[in-house]
């Protein structure tokens, strides 16, 4: 991100007001666009070269359109504690496409118990790897913790995924067809549960540590005044706020990708059309959950700040009487 480009003046945080959801839609849409991912090396630098005259005082206070364009480059390609561009696969601008394949396969309908196991793996090394390249820096993980973590993940995402399908599998069928809707909903319990226990795990080196907590910056405060950079220490109630809001973000995120489209395939399949094609079924199923990823993505993502502000008083006592205006102090949730 380009905070972490190094100056002494700060860049505003987004064209959007982050105080109000929608605007951190809007924000969020900006560092989900995958037309960054064709960005080329040469254009990141000039981008970061760029921010950085900013930063240094070098350009005027006022930001311009080529000012914006790189700041949104670098939001969507630039990890913010490292500076170091996360790795493309992972960046939450490609997380529809990286996303798309382990989704279509996790929802295909009539798998056998092997293919239920392979794609519940699949889709938890892939959440392992985005948690990780996005997560907050300033505590991480060890390898073997790392590895136990995804060992309980892919355990409890394939338990969920096989009990619940062995239970919906010994129901009698329902009215209207209330059995085979229950049955493509069992990925989205699984892709729930997991999720939600994938965040905690892979972070779980930030709740034991804590983050990195800073002095808030004034709400008076002028475009490009410096900002505060030195860490007023590390919090583990900062870390528990930013792993509990981004375990329900992901949630949020799974909801409709994971419901909506098979929900809609159900009713497809029963139509005509379908039936007399039914080699569409995949392509159609496909499609339905890139739409639905492209729209639900920024949604999930804008429910919570990603720059997280707190009273300094919610936190421990060693930050009480330490923050900004307000006594506010900020930390990094992660994505």
């Amino acid at each position: 991100m380009s905070s972490s480009i190094p100056g002494h003046r700060d860049l505003p945080a987004s064209q959007h007001d982050l105080s109000t959801y929608w605007g951190r839609v809007l924000h969020s849409a900006d560092l989900c666009d995958p037309r960054t991912l064709f960005t080329s090396a040469s254009t990141l630098e000039a981008s970061k070269s760029l921010l950085a005259r900013y930063k240094s005082g070098t350009l005027p206070h006022a930001m311009t359109p080529d000012l914006w364009a790189a700041k949104k480059l670098c939001d969507s390609t630039l990890h913010p504690d490292t500076g170091i561009p996360v790795f493309l696969p992972f960046r939450m601008s490609c997380f529809v496409f990286s996303n798309l394949v382990v989704t279509a396969g996790m929802l295909q309908p009539n798998m056998s118990t092997r293919a239920t196991l392979a794609w519940q793996v699949a889709n938890q090394t892939l959440n392992v790897l985005i948690n990780t390249s996005n997560a907050n820096k300033s505590s991480p993980l060890t390898t073997g913790q790392l590895a136990g973590s995804f060992a309980m993940a892919v355990g409890a995402s394939c338990g969920v995924a096989l009990g619940l399908g062995k239970a919906v599998g010994a129901m009698k069928g329902g009215p209207g067809g209330a059995k085979l809707v229950l049955t493509r909903l069992v990925p989205f319990a699984a892709v729930a549960t997991a999720g939600v226990l994938n965040v905690g795990l892979m972070r779980g080196g930030e709740i034991k540590n804590g983050i990195d907590v800073y002095r808030a910056r004034a709400k008076s405060a002028k475009e490009g005044e410096p900002g505060e950079k030195e860490s007023l220490g590390k919090s583990r109630k900062a870390a528990i706020t930013a792993v509990g809001e981004t375990a329900i973000s992901r949630v949020l995120n799974a909801t409709p990708i994971m419901v909506i489209p098979p929900l809609l395939l159900v009713r497809l399949q029963r139509s005509a059309w379908l039936k007399a094609k039914p080699g569409l079924a995949l392509p159609v199923n496909v499609g339905l959950i890139f739409a639905t990823s492209i729209f639900a993505l920024p949604l999930a993502l804008g429910a919570f700040p990603q720059r997280q502000a707190a009273k300094a008083t919610s936190l421990e006592e060693q930050f009480w009487g330490q923050g900004g205006e307000d006594d506010m102090v900020e930390f990094n949730r992660g994505i």
